[in-house]
């Protein structure tokens, strides 16, 4: 079993409501689910995968709107790898995106996902997080 990720990062995403991880030998991908349901994932693709490739990559679930505009702002942030590329983006970890840019995203990653679960299901993992999962992340610039 392998991580990709750096350990305060797997510690933070594993802090949210309901978050469990797994690993996918097959991808060589470190999941972040909910109830089964994908919010994070990190990975280091072959250089095969070119734009990909050779990267730390933390692949997270995005609002499209959201992500045009990091893709923008951060060239270390790009569309989703092996996923849709409209609702997930990958940030490049080496890529120099700030710390406080990547903590919001995760949530945000993981506010999409949970707020789509059953409403009798976010309850059970966090009575209390149904009034902040409304909350949208603010874009910077």
């Amino acid at each position: 079993m392998a991580n990709h990720l750096p350990a305060q990062l797997d510690a933070y995403l594993l802090s949210f409501p309901g978050a469990a991880w797994d690993y996918q030998p097959q991808w060589q991908w470190d999941r972040y689910r909910i109830d089964n349901h994908l919010f994070a994932a990190g990975c280091c693709p072959d250089a095969k995968y070119r734009t990909y490739g050779g990267r730390r990559l933390l692949t997270l679930r995005c609002d499209p709107q959201l992500a045009e505009l990091l893709r923008a702002e951060f060239p270390a942030i790009l569309p989703g790898f092996y996923t849709d590329k409209r609702t997930w983006i990958s940030v490049d970890l080496d890529g120099g995106v700030p710390e406080d840019v990547l903590r919001d995203l995760c949530a945000a990653a993981h506010r999409i996902v949970f707020s789509k679960l059953p409403r009798y299901r976010r309850r059970e993992l966090a009575p209390q997080a149904e009034e902040t999962m409304a909350q949208p992340p603010v874009p910077r610039g």
